[in-house]
């Protein structure tokens, strides 16, 4: 336990807080606690037994809740909570972690990308950025078009790379394939001396987004992730506003889950019936917090910038 470091955790938390204040973005406070789950492939939700047969989630986001609110009108909104994620443990991962996540109605995607960038420079200092598609890194990175690879063609990179692979990757989809590569090939060479921008992202990959088509003909997801020396820092959308669709995408996500032998996850009807009120023209992000202030003070694992890791909780 680092007592400096959690000192100016405190002091960041209100620079934080100052930073939406001066752009009269309000504060809101979603519970932690719902009666519905986050449903995505990828992230796995944590159980709470609340008696008389009662099971409640807690969130992995306050996405859900906060995008009630932006249907209800209460306009630009952000959050600072500890969200929650099984089976996430790590030098960068923690089961109970703190996010930074703020909505923007009306905002361009760039500019909400530029909000993004000054917000972490908040933290890390006055650092330039990039932008880089998320094709073109496959391209720079790894000499491939991500567009037109098929599964075996990636894990054949894969294991040219050393990279351990479960006996079952064979069946994985192309998508769970392009994430692993993406993250272990890929992420570690990004934004080494600046902030990375990575757009473009495919339009399987865009969760809770809009998706375009671009001029190539590519789908792409309205989606942008932000890196710095490598790490992950925040992951934004052009949100999507269409109740079908999202309903859709849910269903997908859960016939994944089940495919790789995931517990089914109950979908918020709640924030469908919000989409169908109407949710605003709106643009949001998430940012880790935890690993702001790991890169603020060049730390390599989380365990000085938080006051108890999972382990000593």
């Amino acid at each position: 336990m680092n007592l400096k470091l959690l000192r100016d955790r405190s002091h960041m938390l209100r620079q934080a807080r100052s930073f939406f204040f001066e752009r009269d973005v309000l504060e809101v406070d979603c519970p932690a606690l719902s009666s519905s789950a986050c449903v995505d492939q990828h992230i796995d939700v944590m159980k709470v037994d609340l008696g008389s047969g009662q099971t409640g989630y807690l969130h992995t986001s306050p996405e859900y809740g906060m995008k009630r609110l932006l249907a209800a009108g209460l306009g630009d909104i952000y959050q600072i909570s500890h969200v929650f994620r099984a089976g996430e443990i790590g030098p960068l991962h923690n089961p109970e972690f703190t996010m930074a996540e703020w909505y923007r109605c009306g905002l361009t995607f760039p500019a909400m990308i530029e909000e993004t960038l000054d917000f972490i420079r908040l933290f890390l200092g006055n650092l330039p950025s990039q932008q880089l598609t998320y094709r073109a890194a496959f391209k720079s990175y790894l000499n491939i078009d991500y567009t037109a690879a098929i599964v075996p063609e990636l894990l054949q990179i894969a294991q040219e790379r050393q990279l351990s692979l479960p006996d079952n990757a064979s069946s994985w989809d192309k998508d769970t394939v392009l994430q692993l590569v993406m993250s272990f090939l890929i992420e570690p060479h990004l934004g080494s001396d600046s902030l990375l921008v990575l757009l473009n992202f495919p339009a399987t990959q865009s969760a809770l987004s809009r998706t375009t088509e671009l001029p190539c003909g590519e789908r792409i997801a309205s989606r942008f992730e932000v890196y710095y020396r490598g790490i992950e820092l925040a992951n934004g959308y052009h949100e999507l506003t269409d109740p079908e669709e999202q309903k859709k995408r849910f269903e997908a996500s859960n016939a994944a889950r089940q495919k790789a032998g995931k517990e089914l996850l109950q979908i918020d009807e709640r924030l469908i019936e919000a989409l169908q009120q109407g949710l605003p023209d709106c643009c949001g992000v998430a940012v880790g917090f935890d690993r702001l202030m790991l890169l603020r003070h060049q730390q390599k694992d989380l365990t000085t910038v938080l006051p108890f890791i999972w382990a000593s909780a």
